[in-house]
């Protein structure tokens, strides 16, 4: 989704219906006092009506139709018009006090990957940030991303990452592109009973894995999303729990374009969200976790281990050495697995150069619009 620039006119100054008012009177000579008589309304409702200090409700506005002969719907239309003005001059303020947070965000990346508007003027730019996020004004991203007002959205803030406002662009797209999926009630138990069909999707990679593994995901009540990184937001995924959190969404990057490293980051993500609670959020590549944490991200490194090449699949290929790319085949074929998350995987544990094997890596390829 781009968002659009506004070209609307709307005129610099509008003046209250109070005045009209007044001016009517003065023509009828008329004084407020009578007028409010007429009206059968406190004098003192004229007078702040006539001084600009009150509105003119629907009630009034038929009460001044039958004493001044001017339609109800002339001061209606008068009085909207005024609170728009006046809301519209407050709204001008929030965006000249956005300026500096919205001269944070790497903008001119985010309008290349088609997430906002180009434009070059910075008001304009402020516009295209608060309706990417949803929000009326600046304060309202602290609140949510930096002061945890929300404390049923997630756990972590990121108030001490790196580069929170690039992080919140990133998480905020994947967020928007999740809206346009309809998903089922969440199922456990249908999520463990795809993982074995996830993992033969993994071995094979086809040409069309993801939209394989989002329709699959789907049936578990799963939504899956890439969002290629932005500049200043270097991470490999995210899962967390959106919609009042009733939803899980698993958010992907393919930050370094490797299919082992895409595989792992994705069994990771779903052990998040068969293992731990719906407040947690992780950013996989970024940001300091706390010794609890810490623990929660080894047992999602373990979880995807499991999915992808076990600590004994691994012993029975080490076994098998010196191997050669036969090799290699050979267990990938046998274990239901990927050549490259076996070589990915010796190579990590530095068991083998990484000048090997290279051919089997397959560079990871997803349409932003899947």
């Amino acid at each position: 989704m781009t968002t659009t620039i506004r070209n609307e006119y709307h005129p610099q100054t509008v003046t209250h219906p109070g005045e009209d008012l007044r001016e009517k009177l003065e023509e009828l000579q008329m004084t407020p006092l009578e007028f409010a008589v007429r009206c059968n309304k406190p004098v003192k409702t004229v007078s702040e009506v006539m001084n600009g200090k009150s509105s003119i409700t629907p009630d009034m506005a038929v009460q001044f139709e039958n004493v001044l002969q001017i339609p109800a719907n002339y001061w209606l239309k008068r009085q909207y018009n005024y609170d728009e003005a006046v809301a519209r001059n407050k709204h001008q303020a929030t965006i000249e006090a956005a300026i500096p947070w919205a001269q944070e965000f790497p903008f001119a990346d985010m309008a290349k990957k088609g997430w906002v508007v180009s434009t070059r003027k910075i008001e304009e730019k402020v516009e295209a940030l608060l309706d990417f996020f949803c929000i009326s004004s600046h304060i309202s991203w602290e609140n949510y991303y930096i002061e945890q007002k929300l404390k049923g959205a997630f756990r972590i803030s990121l108030a001490h990452a790196k580069s929170p406002f690039a992080l919140s662009a990133w998480l905020q797209k994947g967020e928007n592109e999740a809206r346009k999926i309809d998903a089922p009630e969440f199922s456990v138990k249908t999520l463990k009973e795809i993982l074995p069909e996830l993992k033969s999707i993994m071995a094979g990679q086809p040409d069309d894995f993801f939209e394989r593994i989002q329709s699959l995901c789907l049936r578990a009540g799963v939504k899956v999303v890439y969002t290629p990184c932005l500049k200043g937001a270097p991470i490999n995924g995210v899962a967390r729990w959106i919609e009042s959190n009733t939803t899980p969404l698993i958010q992907l990057s393919c930050r370094h374009k490797r299919n082992d490293i895409f595989w792992f980051s994705f069994f990771h993500e779903i052990g998040h969200i068969l293992l731990h609670g719906k407040k947690d959020i992780f950013l996989e590549g970024d940001g300091e976790y706390n010794e609890q944490d810490k623990e929660k991200e080894k047992e999602a490194d373990e979880f995807a281990v499991k999915w992808t090449l076990t600590e004994a699949e691994e012993n029975a290929v080490l076994e098998d050495a010196p191997l050669d790319d036969d090799d290699i085949l050979h267990w990938a074929k046998k274990l239901n697995t990927h050549p490259a998350i076996i070589i990915g995987r010796l190579q990590h544990r530095g068991h083998i150069p990484h000048y090997i094997g290279r051919d089997f890596f397959v560079k990871i390829e997803v349409n932003e619009t899947n």
